[in-house]
């Protein structure tokens, strides 16, 4: 059988401090309800500076600079630790408020994103140091004028933008009726775009790769794209290509909320292994609604808020190489309408059934990334270590299996467990953000396998009670490549085929 291979992974991270007060929707909601509430009065005391948020330990990870495993050593609450970071790292970078304005005005085509005139500036010469982007630095438009800016939001119901506290720009409305083009929603859907062309434009860079050979570009992020005869209709993906250089590229956006990239990841696996494409490209931007969306719990017990950065990323499918791992397409797990929404049966339809089809026991698989979700986060608003609470059911399921003793179940989580080093936004903590690390634990690492999980609620939407997961097996690449693999196959055709013509040939004789 021919398979895929994933060559590499980008990861980038957006430090968006004003965007929380601004477009997170726990602020944006408190503002209606509770105008005059605490939290929002004391917002600003809680925020992080950029060096706070380059400075702390699971970014790092994030972006390639810190291994899960060094991570997994330092203490816990991690922002509570001192730490010393890079803004650039192995998978991609870190990026501070500034220059993302500037990108938000680079990928809008429809000159909707405007900035005041000094801050056009000012944008413009901090992204003419970006070696991704010097080039665009002098598309950066004039300006306007403070009093342009504030009759936008008066009177053409333009959406801020805001910089330490200020009023730098706005986004106008792309249409004055359609609620799907308004420019809250322009925003959000420029900010997806955005995110996405710093992710992707860093997988080009980091894996050197040219971009022209790119064939098919997925977006799998949360947001949805579209007007009020299409209000999903997308495509996030191709007007994502068109910025990064992917000239001979189509692609589609896949939607299905926390498990849509993994829904994508099989989606691209499939495609190259099949020949329909030879190199396929996820990609996923960011979503402003998720910025401190658990703010209020952070503040109550004392921390920073720690939702302020947008996250992205973006992955390579290539051919197979002989090198780089494999995807296994034909080992995958699907929650199936009939599965049901217990954690047991959700873990056997997305873990037991692989184990089952691949005949392996749960010891057999060296990585499980499932829900990356970064415990600093997740404690405090009480969903507890998301990770670790995953590997215990998983390490359940291997005793109801008798793949381990109960006995051995603590050893199991222990040694199994990944530490979760993700924002929460949803799309990108779910099972994705071990896909950076995985090449090398598959080809010069101690690792032979990695399962990569995504799960999602499909009941956010309102249309089902269902919950919703994939998941998919990864190994390290035998070395046969696909080429051997198809010039066995014609062997074996042309054997069974001339053993055929002289069965034929014998039976006429006798005739």
């Amino acid at each position: 059988m021919n398979y895929s291979t994933l060559r590499g992974a980008s990861y980038v991270l957006i430090h968006t401090p004003d965007m929380i007060e601004h477009n997170g929707t726990t602020q944006t909601t408190e503002k209606i309800t509770t105008p005059d509430s605490p939290y929002l009065a004391s917002l600003y005391d809680h925020l992080r500076s950029y060096d706070d948020v380059v400075n702390y330990a699971p970014n790092q990870t994030f972006i390639g600079n810190l291994s899960y495993e060094a991570l997994k050593e330092l203490p816990q609450p991690w922002v509570s630790e001192t730490y010393t970071g890079k803004r650039e790292g192995k998978f991609g970078e870190i990026m501070p408020e500034l220059e993302f304005y500037g990108l938000l005005q680079l990928v809008d085509v429809f000159e909707l994103v405007h900035l005041e005139a000094q801050f056009a500036e000012k944008v413009r010469v901090a992204l003419n140091e970006h070696p991704l982007f010097k080039a665009d630095a002098a598309k950066i438009k004039e300006g306007k004028d403070m009093t342009w800016l504030q009759q936008e939001l008066d009177e053409n119901y333009g959406e801020g933008l805001y910089y330490e506290r200020q009023l730098v720009g706005c986004v106008s409305p792309a249409h004055q009726i359609d609620v799907n083009l308004n420019a809250h929603v322009m925003l959000e859907n420029l900010v997806v775009k955005a995110s996405g062309v710093l992710a992707l434009r860093q997988l080009i860079a980091k894996q050197g790769i040219d971009p022209k050979e790119i064939d098919y570009v997925i977006e799998c992020s949360e947001e949805a794209c579209g007007d009020m005869n299409q209000r999903g209709g997308g495509n996030f993906a191709k007007s994502i290509a068109e910025l990064c250089g992917c000239e001979h590229a189509t692609g589609s956006d896949i939607r299905s909320f926390c498990a849509g990239p993994t829904h994508a990841l099989i989606t691209a696996a499939s495609l190259v292994a099949a020949g329909t494409h030879k190199n396929v490209v996820l990609v996923a931007g960011g979503a402003t609604a998720k910025l401190g969306m658990n703010g209020k719990s952070h503040v109550g017990k004392g921390l920073p808020i720690l939702e302020d950065v947008l996250g992205g990323f973006a992955a390579l499918i290539s051919e197979n190489d002989g090198i780089h791992p494999i995807l296994r397409h034909d080992l995958t797990g699907k929650h199936e309408v009939g599965s049901g929404s217990s954690p047991q049966a959700v873990t056997t339809a997305l873990i037991g059934s692989i184990l089952e089809k691949a005949q392996l026991t749960i010891k057999d698989v060296d990585v499980y990334s499932v829900e990356m979700q970064n415990p600093d986060i997740t404690k405090p608003a009480g969903a507890g270590d998301v990770p670790l609470a995953n590997l215990k059911m998983i390490g359940a399921i291997g005793v109801l299996r008798k793949d381990i003793e109960k006995k051995d179940l603590k050893a199991f989580v222990d040694e199994k467990a990944l530490v979760g080093w993700a924002p929460t936004q949803g799309h990108i903590p779910s099972g994705i953000p071990y896909l950076g690390f995985a090449p090398e634990d598959l080809v010069t690492g101690n690792k032979k396998r990695a399962m990569i999980v995504g799960k999602g609620s499909l009941f956010l939407g309102r249309m089902t009670n269902l919950f919703d997961g994939v998941s998919i097996l990864i190994e390290k690449n035998s070395g046969k490549v696909t080429e051997e693999n198809q010039q066995d196959l014609e062997a074996l055709v042309k054997r069974e085929v001339a053993q055929a013509l002289r069965s034929f040939a014998a039976n006429l004789s006798v005739e």
